[in-house]
């Protein structure tokens, strides 16, 4: 018996084991953690590539998109310096924010992603990038070539989700957290570059 290529004996790490994509940067394997309907925090397991419960939102905070990562992504000193002279990338998968126009309610899903820009975060000084983008070929959102022409209610929510998930009851703001406005496609792209050439010094290309 022949088996298809690539045939996976086992279950391979969502980060490690999975392509980013042939059409990287501009369009990018997603890997979700996270789905619009989730009032608890998951989040990828380094070791096991299982997802984890990171913690219960305490706050009524939900995602309004897909979230998830790009597989064999790194962000390190090349993502940092992106943001800023003298900033460090937060030494994880690049996280990806995806927008679909029919509910996916299923974490743990590999999608393919055409990239239309993101958020410039930094958490702690740290660079955590939340690039934006849509369903390869979703109906409506497919033919979207660039975040400037997303409803600017949409970026708001993703923007103002990232800036408060992290808050705790009774807590208003989160003081080592900034998101200055978004950049477009053309930035993102650059930032995937970086992310996977971090990836390649960290672990190795191949």
């Amino acid at each position: 018996m022949s088996f298809p290529t690539p045939f996976y004996r086992w279950r391979p790490h969502p980060w490690h084991g999975l392509e980013i994509g042939p059409n990287a940067p501009e369009v990018v394997h997603a890997y979700i953690e996270i789905t619009p309907t989730d009032f608890v925090k998951y989040e990828l397991d380094k070791t096991t590539g299982y997802l984890r419960v990171d913690r219960p939102q305490q706050t009524s905070s939900t995602p309004p998109t897909l979230y998830g990562i790009i597989p064999r992504t790194y962000c390190g000193p090349r993502v940092g310096k992106l943001m800023g002279e003298g900033l460090r990338g937060d030494a994880d998968p690049l996280d990806i924010c995806v927008v679909s126009e029919r509910p996916i309610d299923k974490a743990e899903v590999i999608l393919n992603a055409r990239v239309l820009g993101g958020l410039p975060m930094i958490d702690h000084n740290e660079a955590d990038d939340k690039i934006i983008a849509v369903l390869e070929n979703d109906p409506v959102f497919s033919k979207i070539n660039d975040i400037s022409k997303l409803h600017g209610v949409l970026v708001e929510r993703l923007r103002h989700y990232f800036l408060t998930y992290k808050l705790s009851t009774g807590e208003s703001k989160k003081k080592d957290v900034t998101i200055e406005g978004v950049y477009g496609k053309e930035h993102a792209m650059e930032v995937i570059r970086a992310s996977m050439a971090d990836y390649d010094d960290a672990y190795g290309g191949g």
